[in-house]
């Protein structure tokens, strides 16, 4: 799945799936889940389709587990099947083979209502391409998670995840009067405002210079830190892939290092 339309899908379940009270079973469960359990569990995953000239395998095989806490980059290069990995872990697309358990979950077994339910509960995501609704204020965008899964006060959280990333001031400001830097900390901070158990940020500066990039960077692993979450982060940028406790190569589909 292109990084475009994995952004596109995750912001279309938001808004379609809303809350309908349901998102109480997903957490009860997690409460009942052992101490144990690793935040990502990928078994076996294989990925195919079927074309004219016969079956093409994106993904082959691939295992791994992350635990609670820790920073994982995916690494390889374009057309190496991370953002088909990415979409598969999330939950928005069916392998065609393997298992892969969110935070206890058994995301390849649940529907995609059961699906849409664990990542409104459990996960946040930052895009390259900001994300933001351009009809809503950086204010409305960060409250929009929380309201959809029905938190009884979404301003109170927004407005001080916003006065964090050092947004206190711009509010009231809609994605097009704020600047690139500007829209991925609002991206940023509609991400951790949920709490999520895991963040997965996917080429979170490909479409920032150099050194707003490194701003957005430091402070996305300053929230991290601070959230105690569990950071995949899919990049290209070997540099960037070294600030992660562990790395995780692809190559053709296949795992080629960790």
């Amino acid at each position: 799945m292109a990084a475009s339309n994995l952004a596109d899908s995750i912001m279309a379940d938001s808004i379609v799936k809303g809350s309908d009270g349901t998102h109480a079973e997903v957490a009860a469960a997690a409460a009942c889940a052992p101490a144990s359990v690793p935040t990502l569990e990928v078994d076996r995953l294989g990925k195919r389709v079927a074309l004219p000239s016969g079956e093409l395998t994106i993904l082959d095989g691939v295992g791994f587990s992350i635990a609670k806490g820790d920073t994982v980059a995916i690494v390889g290069a374009s057309g190496s099947g991370k953002s088909t990995l990415l979409s598969l872990m999330a939950g928005l697309d069916s392998p065609s083979s393997g298992t892969v358990t969110l935070d206890g979950e058994p995301m390849s077994s649940l529907d995609e209502d059961g699906r849409a339910r664990v990542r409104s509960e459990k996960v946040g995501f930052v895009f390259q391409s900001f994300q933001l609704l351009p009809s809503l204020t950086a204010l409305e965008n960060v409250m929009l998670p929380l309201e959809l899964r029905g938190d009884r006060d979404a301003f109170a959280p927004a407005q001080a995840i916003l006065a964090k990333v050092g947004l206190g001031q711009r509010l009231d400001h809609y994605p097009r009067q704020l600047s690139g830097g500007e829209q991925q900390r609002v991206a940023l901070a509609r991400a951790f405002v949920t709490r999520p158990s895991l963040l997965f940020a996917d080429e979170p500066t490909g479409n920032l210079d150099t050194h707003t990039g490194q701003a957005i960077i430091e402070l996305l692993f300053e929230l991290n830190a601070g959230a105690g979450t569990t950071l995949v982060l899919v990049t290209h940028d070997e540099h960037l892939a070294e600030r992660c406790h562990r790395r995780i190569r692809l190559d053709s589909g296949r795992l080629v290092q960790e």
